[in-house]
């Protein structure tokens, strides 16, 4: 009998995964056996989607918004976001600008899809969000790693990021405020990438989607620097200041001519995000009761950080930094003697604790745990008594 095995492309090869999903798939598994699991691994905030929101939403459903849209969206979906860009960065956003793509991740690939070639170099941050080197090995293109360190709070090394630039770089990917690390980029920092970018000519995609998830910064954007509309991908979305990760509606704002280009690739994937989720957009965009849940969220946000980095830096061997963005702190665990696989992979199995290791997000993660604080204060008040109870218990 003929072998019915699949042949699979050479490239799936290079195409990674993301930690998080694994580990939440392990943990569900573990629940569906009757352990009772607490969920610090996923970046999906606990809150429901606002009110308004979910009613803009039904409301565009039952009058018809069911339907195909244009393939870069709604022209007052787009609209709304050029208004919401330009108020949010200070600078000039038109709506030609915007393409509406279903989850933001697109963003980046239909980027790179459109402007990077194989061979290409793109400098990327390690620890990074996995969906970059994955995608930049996707395509064929070189991915160079410049390393956030924890002791200058997770920011770029700008030296080393200058040293990374050769006659083969094409982009630069930065990501603030960051995952995994809850790491900023200052003023400094991202007038150092716009010099660099215009320097050598690069093309910067700044993945901004926990820009309203600052507490006592001012987010920092290159697209509002001078020049940089023409050379600057901003990647964003509404899954995580608005609680909205299962809606799947991101966007970019791009030069003119690349968002034509974006559009051609949506035309050939997705053909358009859904119309009603299009709609919602306008609603949490545009009006203040959104506005006001997004305060709200951050609020509470900042006092989970605050319970989770003390309570963190109360164990011994543990070294935990204090975020100024994100949802996310990074641990180094070092000083308890344990492997970042060992002890995430034990404190699963053994303590009902889901975290994932550094390393899911790169070499440089190496030392170091991941943790979301996007449950409630009594879930991670548990959570961070069984990490606190295994590590006493079980240090080597």
């Amino acid at each position: 009998m003929a072998s019915t095995a699949v042949r699979f492309a050479e490239r799936m090869s290079r195409l990674g995964t993301e930690g998080a999903f694994e580990v939440l798939a392990r943990a569900r598994k573990l629940e569906s056996e009757g352990k009772r699991i607490v969920h610090l691994e996923i970046g999906e905030p606990d809150f429901a989607t606002p009110d308004n929101i979910v009613e803009a939403a039904i409301g565009a459903m039952q009058n018809g918004y069911t339907h195909y849209t244009p393939a870069s969206g709604i022209f007052e979906a787009r609209e709304a976001v050029a208004q919401f860009v330009s108020r949010m960065l200070s600078t000039e956003v038109d709506a030609a600008d915007v393409v509406l793509v279903p989850g933001s991740k697109n963003v980046l690939l239909f980027t790179l899809l459109a402007c990077v070639e194989p061979g290409d170099e793109v400098i990327l941050p390690d620890p990074g969000y996995p969906a970059y080197a994955s995608q930049v090995n996707f395509i064929g293109a070189i991915p160079k790693t410049v390393t956030l360190r924890e002791e200058s709070g997770f920011r770029m090394d700008l030296d080393e990021l200058a040293s990374l630039v050769t006659p083969k770089t094409r982009m630069l990917i930065i990501n603030t405020p960051q995952n995994p690390t809850g790491g900023v980029l200052t003023e400094e920092d991202v007038d150092f990438v716009c010099d660099l970018a215009h320097k050598h000519d690069l093309l910067v995609v700044s993945d901004e989607i926990y820009s309203q998830l600052v507490y006592g910064f001012h987010h920092v954007s290159p697209l509002s620097r001078p020049g940089m509309r023409e050379r600057t991908v901003l990647m964003d979305g509404l899954s995580k200041s608005y609680a909205m990760t299962g809606w799947r509606l991101g966007y970019a704002v791009a030069p003119r001519a690349l968002a034509a280009r974006l559009d051609t690739l949506m035309i050939n994937s997705s053909s358009c995000a859904a119309a009603f989720t299009q709609i919602a957009a306008i609603e949490a965009l545009g009006s203040p009761e959104s506005e006001h849940a997004v305060r709200r969220m951050v609020k509470v946000f900042e006092h989970r950080r605050d319970l989770v980095v003390d309570s963190m830096n109360e164990i011994p061997g543990v070294r935990c930094a204090r975020p100024q963005g994100s949802f996310y702190v990074f641990p180094n665990i070092e000083g308890t003697g344990f492997d970042e696989h060992e002890l995430a992979g034990r404190l699963l199995n053994e303590a009902g604790v889901a975290v994932l290791p550094g390393t899911a997000f790169g070499p440089a993660g190496k030392g170091f745990i991941r943790l979301a604080y996007t449950q409630s204060e009594d879930e991670l008040k548990l959570g961070l008594r069984r990490i606190k109870e295994f590590i006493a218990a079980h240090k080597p």
